[in-house]
């Protein structure tokens, strides 16, 4: 199975899009994600804590208590506020304050939060920090008040204040408000942003495991590097060399870091690629893209570039060596969200290397990542037609014609895909990624025990696959509400490969909405330190920030969504 997780394509609703994809697509995970990863629909009666009505009784047969004082010029300042003459509303909630017996919380509560309102309107950002302060100190659960200080909080850029506010007040609407979601993706997505830019550029770089590092090559089928060398293989101008390829063999720091492939030692390949590289040896092309290949598998893309840059550049070289390394250039550049770049580098390889089925391989899974569904089907036709014995393009073919016809909510097109993956299945009965990509149709479908069974195939071809585990651990929790097996399933993942950051990510979500949010936070961190890019980083740490903002929401309002 591929080994890649980019983000998946954003629905058109403008709601958060929490979970990263496994390749192309993920069944459905527990929740709504990030700081809510569980987003139950519920009805809960809320008392309303708006403006309060003018007391009853008539103020011409009684001396006008402070009350009704106060809340006379409340509504004064509202026909002001109305009118947008905020400085005139600001002096009559003043007043209204000063006027306010301070044994009525909920009124004055009101007034300052009233106040807070019309300096929103003049951009005064601190004070309207400062009226929903106390209003808030006054009616802690007051929604308008907690959002109008989150919204400023955003405006002074203070995100971690902003966060914990806008957590609270999703809480509070129980998950329902468009607006509040949006203002906390917003912040979350901007907090991860900047600790993955500062924690990625000092990571130490990690080699994943073999397990990873074998599936990401298994997605080449045209790729020179991948390919095991025969004892004394040469190039076809090398041929009539004997002498000369023989003492080749035996110095050629490529063909050394080849050998240590075979053997997965990986951890020696860069440093023998870099003695080629050095020492100008004939292998150099080579060489600097089996470097860069692991430069990227360890999550270091700027040494990366520059080897990628060279081979593309090098017009003498083998043709396949530049497609694969601007397949590679273009795939690190979707990593970096750079759409446009990679476009350019996948037509590049295209026009160079036409018959390459890589390039239309790996072109496909960045159609659909743009959901750009019906130029994705056609270039895994084209790698097909190149390729027909290619069982991975042909269950990602069925998958993208899945999505396409599942989000367009078109149900004779669902069964056509889903016959089609019965006919992949039953062509390429050993193709783990065929099973793994119908289970998640299914799974949508609904056809948990069917989707089970296709897990349980994943598994017996592929017993060493830790990603599998946790797909098959998730579907439990979803089917079966079996909380136990889940993570019985995920924990199995993590002894597989301890280096899977998915089954980290997964275990802290799942303790998220179980409540143990130190835990949560504990796993999520693991997954941070594994991050093989800096946007996977990114999306680690806003979920790691959204539980912590629970936690001090917890600590100070005791608001806490409903657990498992």
């Amino acid at each position: 199975m591929a080994a890649s997780k980019p983000v998946e394509p954003q629905s058109g609703t403008g709601l958060p899009r929490w979970q990263l994809a496994l390749l192309i697509g993920t069944p459905i995970v527990l929740g709504a994600g990030a700081v809510y990863l569980w987003n139950r629909r519920r009805t809960k009666e809320r008392k309303g804590t708006g403006e309060r009505k003018t007391p009853e009784g008539s103020p011409g047969r009684h001396q006008p208590s402070p009350l009704d004082r106060a809340q006379a010029a409340k509504n004064k300042g509202n026909k002001y506020f109305k009118a947008t003459k905020y400085e005139n509303a600001i002096q009559c909630y003043t007043e209204a304050i000063a006027l306010c017996p301070t044994e009525q919380k909920s009124d004055l509560s009101t007034f300052y939060q009233n106040r807070a309102a019309a300096y929103e309107q003049q951009m005064k950002w601190t004070e309207v920090v400062q009226d929903c302060s106390k209003a808030v100190e006054l009616n802690p659960r007051y929604i308008k008040a907690l959002f109008r200080r989150a919204k400023a909080l955003e405006k002074l850029d203070n995100k971690k204040e902003c966060l914990e506010d806008v957590t609270a007040v999703c809480i509070l609407e129980a998950f329902q408000n468009q607006q509040s979601m949006l203002l906390a993706d917003k912040v979350l997505k901007q907090l991860g942003k900047e600790k993955a830019k500062e924690k990625y550029k000092n990571r130490e770089p990690m080699m994943p495991s073999p397990q990873f590092i074998k599936s990401y090559f298994s997605s080449f089928t045209d790729d020179i590097i991948s390919q095991p060398l025969q004892k004394g293989e040469k190039k076809d101008e090398d041929k009539d060399k004997e002498g000369e390829a023989a003492e080749v063999t035996e110095s050629s720091g490529y063909l050394k870091a080849k050998q240590y492939m075979e053997e997965e030692n990986y951890d020696k390949i860069i440093s023998e690629c870099t003695k080629e590289i050095e020492s100008g040896g004939r292998y150099t092309a080579e060489a600097l893209l089996l470097r860069a290949t692991f430069y990227l598998l360890i999550g270091n893309a700027t040494a990366a570039q520059p080897d990628l840059d060279r081979v593309i550049n090098m017009q003498e070289a083998n043709v396949k060596l530049r497609a694969n390394a601007l397949i590679k250039r273009g795939s690190m550049y979707m990593q970096q969200q750079q759409p446009l770049l990679s476009t350019q580098d996948f037509n590049m390889a295209a026009e160079i290397d036409t018959r390459n089925p890589d390039v239309y391989h790996h072109r496909g899974q960045l159609k659909i990542l743009l959901d750009q569904v019906d130029e994705a089907v056609g270039d895994f036709d084209e790698c097909i037609l190149l390729r027909p014995d290619s069982a991975l393009a042909q269950a990602q073919k069925c998958f993208a014609l899945y999505r396409q016809a599942y989000t367009g909510n078109n149900p004779s097109q669902v069964q056509t895909a889903m016959d089609g993956f019965e006919d992949v299945i039953k062509r390429f009965p050993k193709c783990a990624e065929g099973y793994a990509l119908y289970a998640q149709a299914l799974t949508d479908q609904q056809q948990f025990g069917k989707a089970d069974e296709m897990y349980d195939k994943c598994i017996e071809l592929e017993p060493d696959n830790a990603t599998t585990y946790v797909h098959k651990g998730l579907l439990q929790l979803q089917w079966k509400q079996d909380l136990d097996l889940g993570l019985e399933l995920i924990s199995k993942a993590i002894e597989i490969d301890n280096k899977c950051d998915f089954a980290y990510e997964t275990m802290g979500t799942i303790e998220v909405q179980r409540g143990n949010l130190d835990k949560a936070i504990e796993m999520f961190n693991k997954a941070i330190n594994l991050a093989k890019s800096e946007m996977e980083m990114a999306h680690l740490y806003s979920l790691c920030d959204a539980a912590y903002a629970q936690t001090e929401v917890a600590r100070k309002y005791g608001l806490k969504p409903p657990t498992l």
